[in-house]
Parts: C-alpha cells; sequence; structure tokens
C-alpha cells in the first residue's frame, strides 16, 4: 500500500535515474567497431543530471510543497535538511575511499542539497527563471575561474581530501567531475518543478511539461550542432584539423572527440567557443539546458504513466520501482559491488547480478513498508536537528 502523500511517480523516476548511472558505471562506452554504444548515448551525462534535478524536487517536496516554508518553520527544516546534505556529504567521502572506479556524486549532492537552503523561501516561478539565468551564469563563471584554481586531484572526493578543504571545495564547485557551481542549475529547475501540485497536476499539464522537456531538449541539440559547424567556431576549437581538412571533416572530428564525454567540463584555457558544444558531461550552457530538458520529459512521463493507472496497479509500480525510495543506501551498494573485492573484472555476470539485488532489495524494502538502512539513519538524525 502507497503511503499517503507518497508521489509514486517521483519515486519511479529515481529509480529509472539509479538504474542508468548504474548502466553507465557498468556497460561499455564502445561497440566492439569502436562506435558510441547505444546505453552511452542514452545515459550519459543524462542520468546524473537527473539525479540532481531530482534533488530539487526532493527539496522542494520536504520543504513545503507549493507553498515554501517561512519563518520559524522555514528555520527548523533548513537545520535539519542541512544535517541531511552533511550526512549524505560523508557517506560519499567515505565511498570515496573504495576502489570502485567510479566518480562518486554523493559528496557533490550533499554540497548542491546546502546551496539549495539558499532559495528555499523561493516559489516556482522565481526558481525556473533563476534556473535559466544560472543556465548561462553558471558555466560562464567556471569559464572565468577555472584557470585560476588548482587542477583537479581526483575523481571522487574522500577524507583524505579534508585536509586541503579550499582545494577541495574549488573541485566540488568547479573542477571536479559534478562541478556544483553549474550544476545548481539543476537543482533550481528541480526545486521549481517541486514547487508544482505535482500531486494534482491534470494529465494534459503533465503531457505538456513532458513535451516542453522534450522540445527543449531536441532545440538545445540541434542549435548546438548548427553553430559549431560554424567554420569560425571549428577554427578556434580545432585550428590545426579545419585549416588540413576543411571545416566538414573538422566537424566530424569535433562530434568523435566530444560524443563520450568531458569528464566534467570544457578544457582548461580553451577558447569560448567550447560553451557552444553539447556533450555528456561538458557542463555547457548547451548540455545543461539539454539535459534539464530530458530529465523533466523523464519525470513528466513518470507522473503522467502513474496518473493513468488504476488503484491496485500503482501499488504494483510502487514495489517494482521501490529502489527509487533508496537510492542512497542502494547507489552505495552499487558502488561497493563494483570494487575488485565484491566483483573482479574477469566476472562477467557482475551487472546481471547487480541489477537483480538492487531491484530485489527495493521491491523488498518498498513491500514491507520499510526505509533503506542509509534513509532510516539519514531521516532519524534530521528529524532530531529539525525538532
Amino acid at each position: 500500500m502507497v503511503r499517503p502523500g507518497r508521489l509514486v511517480g517521483i519515486d519511479l523516476a529515481r529509480c529509472l535515474a539509479l538504474l542508468a548511472m548504474m548502466a553507465t558505471h557498468l556497460l561499455d562506452e564502445r561497440d566492439p567497431d569502436g562506435t558510441l554504444s547505444a546505453s552511452a548515448w542514452l545515459f550519459s551525462g543524462r542520468a546524473s543530471a537527473l539525479f540532481a534535478l531530482l534533488a530539487g524536487v526532493s527539496l522542494a517536496l520536504m520543504s513545503g510543497r507549493t507553498r515554501p516554508l517561512r519563518g520559524r518553520a522555514r528555520a527548523r527544516r533548513s537545520a535539519g535538511l542541512a544535517v541531511r546534505a552533511l550526512l549524505v556529504a560523508l557517506v560519499g567521502l567515505a565511498l570515496g575511499e573504495v576502489d570502485s572506479g567510479i566518480a562518486v556524486i554523493l559528496t557533490h549532492y550533499g554540497l548542491l542539497l546546502l546551496m539549495g537552503l539558499l532559495v528555499l523561501g523561493l516559489g516556482a516561478r522565481a526558481l525556473a527563471v533563476l534556473a535559466a539565468v544560472w543556465v548561462v551564469l553558471g558555466p560562464v563563471v567556471a569559464q572565468v575561474l577555472r584557470p585560476e584554481l588548482p587542477p583537479r586531484g581526483f575523481a571522487s572526493p574522500s577524507f583524505e581530501q579534508l585536509a586541503e578543504p579550499g582545494r577541495l571545495l574549488s573541485e566540488l564547485l568547479f573542477t571536479g567531475y559534478y562541478p556544483m557551481a553549474s550544476w545548481f542549475a539543476y537543482l533550481l529547475a528541480g526545486m521549481a518543478l517541486g514547487r508544482l501540485d505535482l500531486a494534482g497536476l491534470r494529465r494534459r499539464v503533465l503531457a505538456a511539461l513532458a513535451l516542453a522537456g522534450g522540445a527543449l531538449a531536441l532545440a538545445t541539440t540541434w542549435l548546438s550542432h548548427r553553430l559549431t559547424e560554424r567554420e569560425d567556431v571549428l577554427s578556434a576549437l580545432l585550428p590545426g584539423v579545419t585549416a588540413r581538412r576543411g571545416p566538414e571533416v573538422a566537424a566530424s572530428r569535433l562530434r568523435e572527440q566530444v560524443e563520450g564525454g568531458l569528464f566534467g567540463q570544457t578544457p582548461v584555457e580553451g577558447p569560448w567557443q567550447w560553451l557552444l558544444v553539447v556533450a555528456p558531461h561538458s557542463t555547457t550552457p548547451f548540455d545543461l539546458a539539454q539535459t534539464i530538458g530530458s530529465a523533466v520529459l523523464v519525470v513528466a512521463l513518470c507522473l503522467l504513466l502513474v496518473r493513468l493507472l488504476p488503484g491496485p496497479t500503482v501499488d504494483g509500480v510502487a514495489v517494482a520501482a521501490g529502489a527509487g525510495a533508496a537510492t542512497l543506501s542502494l547507489y552505495s551498494l552499487h558502488v561497493l559491488m563494483t570494487t575488485e573485492a565484491v566483483w573482479p573484472s574477469e566476472s562477467s555476470d557482475g551487472t546481471a547480478v547487480q541489477y537483480v539485488v538492487v531491484l530485489g532489495l527495493g521491491a523488498l524494502l518498498a513491500a514491507t513498508g520499510r526505509r533503506g538502512p542509509l534513509e532510516a539513519a539519514v531521516a532519524r538524525l534530521s528529524d532530531g536537528a529539525t525538532r
């Protein structure tokens, strides 16, 4: 039985985000012929963006939903949310100590939640406008500041980096795999979405949201491709190739160079034309807009799907997508299962088993009405701080 007030569509979207992130870690990026695999094309960059946008949705749901908290109520809730954010960040630091080969997002995620406290009192319209501004502003500020900051030291933050707090903060905000100064746009967009009456939106409104998200993603991709095919842009990005081979070859070479992703940022001290590129984890305005659009599309479709189903079927979806209500615990378990100690690289069945374990445990937790162990611990300490 679904708990009152629980949005199964949001849990379904979280479950899809978790499964897609696992795919980017477990499945091959390239097919045997060297071309980008279907899973990499579909999930790389989009899965983590959906994860971050859903963080904004959750923050809005925990802070008044359609009516942002004010005064002492906001202060109390902010205290609890701050504790929640710090605990998530600590889990991320602990996971950064294990050799999983994964760029663990949780410490960045905790900082993102802390940043969200600054705009906790804003409504949907103000958050949406601020998100649109941040899509452009964040990457521009990063383009200016990154050459002045220390280079990235690690893929995942760990307790070792606490010895250099300034460098750790610069990696979390600007130079790391998930630069939160720009990713704040995802949180703002998610909070704007969460400030809507998601439980009461009409079906046609949800359909319109899905269409708008898909249109934004497609239009952004199309415009980026048109701009990066210009000879002046190609000459700035790939000057040697353009001079020798011409713009058509240079455009093809650029696509091949960026299609696998840019690991969180465009080249440091590269020309400003890099901000026109759309590519996984490039954190350009075009990348942010495209992935926000795709994330809104997924969330709206999940909410619409659940809305169209009869009551008993919704309970079944809640169980099947139970992993979406325990993403902190199950993401952490996924990271641990990906280490050599648990699953040696020569083992060929690790991917299927991980999916079975994650979905099975999520379904078991949902069917028994239990929270994930980390969710329960975080909620207990967060509620204590709120009280």
